[in-house]
């Protein structure tokens, strides 16, 4: 099984885990990974990450969000 996420530090992979069953709140200068996953057994598995920070005032992503599944990167510059 894998994690939906975790925090992001001096390592790549660190706590906060989110994971069913940690408590542990999300708060101001927290940094992590979002990354849900599915799997189809024997099959394949895809797993999409968002990095993000938390502020006072929620949460704000390091990269833009994509506008659609048809046009995942949008008309934004790279």
């Amino acid at each position: 099984t894998h994690r939906v996420g975790h925090g992001i530090g001096m390592d790549g992979h660190e706590w906060p885990y989110l994971v069913k069953g940690n408590r542990t709140p999300l708060i101001a200068g927290n940094v992590f990974s979002d990354e849900p996953g599915i799997y189809v057994p024997g099959e394949f598995g895809v797993r999409l990450e968002d990095c993000m920070y938390i502020t006072d005032s929620g949460a704000e992503l390091f990269t833009p969000q994509s506008p659609s599944l048809e046009d995942p990167f949008g008309n934004w510059d790279h």
